[in-house]
């Protein structure tokens, strides 16, 4: 679908379909989020078309009870976390991602984390993994909105960018170096600003992990419910 940049769009249009929701469908093509400065996140999307690798199992080691994976993408946590007998829970803005995760036998939601989901307030862990800590743009705003999701003590994973940052960026989609969507609000997160963040939105940080893998270093911020 063509998007023309002019017209206003919601902060979630740019997920449900593009070259996104077709990397998503094919597990191949270089899409990536670029801003007009020249910074660039590439998206995985051929890793997380992929099995859950011992990075991701080591993820799911830690999951406790119910698990509320957002931003799910294709599904490969959802599907690990099942294996294991955790209820589990994906939410994606895009219909081709639900799809991917229901073909892994998984359950999932087209939905915005900021809509209303099931469960709100009793799931035991949630998961913002891949990058998804950058959603809406505004990290306390994400990390408030967690806490109101999980029951008291519960646990966040959280994947933060592998640098020491805390920027706020506008974006776009883009499938190789074209333009492929209008520009929308998203942050790039270090594993101490998270942790601050966390500490101002109702969170106890309790472990921070980096491992290594093909992609190169990823590292990992857990933090409890603290009311």
């Amino acid at each position: 679908m063509s998007i023309g940049v002019s017209r206003q769009i919601n902060e979630f249009e740019p997920w449900q379909w593009g070259p996104y929701a077709e990397a998503i469908c094919s597990a191949a093509g270089d899409a990536s989020l670029r801003d007009a400065e020249g910074w660039c996140l590439p998206l995985d999307v051929r890793r997380w078309q992929a099995r859950a690798d011992t990075v991701d199992c080591g993820v799911v080691d830690r999951c406790a009870g119910s698990v509320l994976d957002i931003g799910c993408g294709a599904g490969r946590l959802v599907a690990e976390a099942a294996r294991r007998g955790h209820r589990v829970l994906g939410v994606d803005l895009c219909p081709t991602a639900v799809i991917s995760t229901a073909c892994r036998g998984g359950t999932a939601l087209s939905r915005s984390v900021f809509e209303p989901l099931p469960r709100e307030g009793s799931w035991d862990t949630a998961l913002l993994l891949d990058g998804t800590i950058g959603i809406g743009g505004d990290p306390r705003r994400l990390l408030e909105r967690v806490r109101g999701l999980v029951r008291f003590r519960g646990l966040l994973i959280v994947e933060a960018a592998p640098a020491e940052v805390d920027e706020r960026r506008r974006v776009r989609i883009h499938a190789g170096r074209k333009q492929a969507s209008p520009v929308f609000a998203w942050a790039n997160v270090g594993s101490c600003a998270l942790m601050v963040h966390g500490g101002k939105s109702g969170w106890t940080p309790v472990e921070q992990w980096i491992e290594a893998s093909p992609a190169g270093e990823r590292h990992f911020v857990a933090l409890r419910a603290r009311f």
